[in-house]
């Protein structure tokens, strides 16, 4: 079997060295389109307005200046669709001038804050009340109910370009896919920065799916409130938490890796990573709506040195996460960290004014709904859990938790009860994993990733229950973000490009088109094109992903959508 021709990043490289610069600066007030001949420069912040559309065109660099950044205000809309051999690529000036033909994405750099994010802000429900939330927000669910995106600077108190949050759960700000976003995270204020992808209130209808965070001062992601849903996404080297779960989140994930390390040498939580994961419920934590999530297939691998936490839960937060992989953490995998460390008036935590109280959230079917401040139909506003507890983890391996304390509130909760399904695994669960020299910056030790193959290996290849198939989730058999056999980082991530995501035996490819027949693999991006003996295979073409099959003959040339196969 023939890999790819042409590598992605050569072809990408090569086109980028002729493109014209476009300077963009200040509101986008109608639709555009930025196209991969040019490279955008974004200077400033950048806001598409309410009934505009910014389609950007798959293989399209965006390399901004310092203070660069992008927002979606409500109303407005992104259609950013890449693809597996054309990713489209947020970063900044100074890394775009690094690149050359022969090292197309540069090398990685122990940088951030070259430039802001993309910030997409929606009009779905959002539970923020007291601490700083607008006067007029209300303890229970409200559409009027908004609160001013973190990192950017509005020009005013009635700005509002940087609010987010409304009642339609179902909102649509569009599709992002196969992008990857690199060195960004800008510092606006003390404690107030850019995360390296910012969602507010993003509804459901919104895609995201295949995208890279690749260094940020901040939080890799951070989702404040809304229902959007997401679907393979790799985070690295974050300069706070990885992923961060705030006001009310009730969404699904799903091939979910984090990779802890560092941006820069700095304090933890500004260039230095911190948690991998941090759920908040709601601000405060007697409002609604209040995070309500379902994770499946992770895959989350920290700092064994570090003494930073796997999953820290704060304000009320339930959350399921399932078939999973949790490695190398510092602290305790589970951490319940009751108050954030904001709070003066002890009504942040959990069990505040007859809401739940940690253990309590462990032992709650998912299925009974708070009368706090309730919905007025809670069941049809909490969607994301189907079954089992408010807060489990389930069907897991946990692997090389040194710390003394890391299972300590795990046990406390009942994560390792047998009918949870979850093993303290003393084999690797991916395929391989390698670390440089212990490296001792200004508060941590971090041993940073060099070469990582995320394939599922020893026990994460079998797991006992998937995912529903509910037209979101994949059921799949294995734990962790990867299967055995394919990883769908390769090719078109700064991973890839930088060496860190090993590529598998069969290569960038896509496992399921591996050795049929001994058959031509041509990658065109999304379509692969197989050119098979029709009589030395009979039948295994039947029903490949719904495919459209045709028939010439002897030959048969069968057209395959690539994603599902990841």
């Amino acid at each position: 079997m023939l890999k790819s021709l042409i590598p992605c990043f050569v072809a990408a490289a090569a086109m980028s060295a002729n493109a014209a610069e476009i300077i963009v600066e200040g509101d986008i007030t109608s639709s555009v389109i930025w196209t991969k001949d040019n490279v955008y420069v974004m200077r400033g912040q950048v806001f598409v307005l309410p009934g505009g559309t910014i389609t950007i065109e798959a293989g399209t660099v965006i390399a901004s200046e310092p203070g660069g950044s992008l927002a979606i205000t409500r109303g407005a809309m992104i259609d950013c669709n890449g693809s597996p051999s054309e990713p489209i690529i947020f970063t900044s000036k100074a890394d775009y001038n690094t690149w050359t033909p022969s090292n197309p994405r540069g090398q990685w750099r122990a940088a951030c804050n070259e430039w802001g994010n993309l910030t997409i802000m929606g009009q779905a429900y959002i539970g923020k009340y007291g601490n700083g939330a607008p006067a007029t927000n209300t303890a229970a669910p409200n559409s009027g109910n908004y609160s001013n995106m973190e990192g950017l600077v509005a020009s005013g108190p009635s700005d509002t370009r940087v609010r987010y949050g409304g009642g339609n759960d179902n909102d649509d700000s569009g599709s992002l896919t196969y992008t990857s976003f690199c060195y960004g995270g800008k510092v606006t204020a003390l404690n107030t920065e850019l995360n390296g992808l910012s969602l507010g209130g993003v509804g459901r209808n919104t895609e995201i799916d295949n995208i890279e965070i690749m260094n940020n001062v901040d939080d890799g992601i951070e989702i404040w409130g809304g229902t959007v849903n997401l679907k393979h996404f790799a985070i690295w080297n974050i300069g706070d938490d990885s992923l961060d779960l705030d006001h009310g989140w009730r969404g699904k994930a799903q091939f979910g890796l984090v990779v802890q390390g560092y941006s820069v040498n700095a304090a933890a939580g500004s260039g230095v990573c911190d948690s991998i994961l941090e759920a908040d419920g709601s601000a405060k934590s007697d409002a609604q709506p209040v995070t309500t999530a379902a994770l499946y297939n992770m895959t989350f691998i920290g700092q064994p040195l570090s003494g930073k936490h796997g999953i820290k839960y704060r304000d009320g937060a339930r959350l399921q996460v399932m078939n999973s992989i949790m490695m190398n953490c510092g602290g305790q995998v589970v951490k319940n960290d009751n108050t954030d460390g904001e709070a003066t008036d002890g009504q942040y935590g959990f069990g505040y004014n007859g809401t739940l109280t940690f253990t309590q959230t462990w032992t709650t079917a998912s299925t009974v709904y708070s009368t706090v401040n309730p919905f007025t139909n809670p069941a049809a506003a909490y969607t994301a859990q189907v079954a089992g507890k408010l807060n489990q983890i389930k069907d897991s391996v946990f692997y090389g938790n040194p710390n003394a304390s890391a299972y300590t509130e795990a046990n406390a909760q009942g994560v390792f009860a047998a009918g949870n399904n979850n093993v303290q695994s003393t084999s690797l669960p991916i395929a391989s994993i390698t670390r440089g020299p212990t490296q001792v910056l200004t508060t941590v030790s971090i041993q940073p990733v060099l070469a990582l193959d995320p394939r599922a290996a020893g026990d994460a290849v079998t797991a006992v229950a998937s995912a529903p198939n509910d037209g979101f989730f994949e059921p799949v058999s294995y734990r962790g973000a990867f299967g055995p056999d394919a990883n769908w980082m390769c090719g078109w991530t700064a991973a890839h490009a930088y060496g860190y995501s090993v590529e598998p035996p069969n290569g960038c490819a896509t496992a399921c088109f591996g050795d049929i027949d001994g058959s031509l693999f041509v990658d065109s991006g999304d379509v692969a094109f197989m050119l098979l003996d029709f009589g030395a295979c009979p039948g295994c073409l039947a029903d490949l992903d719904g495919s459209e099959f045709v028939d010439f003959g002897d030959v048969a040339l069968v057209l395959l959508s690539t994603g599902p196969c990841s």
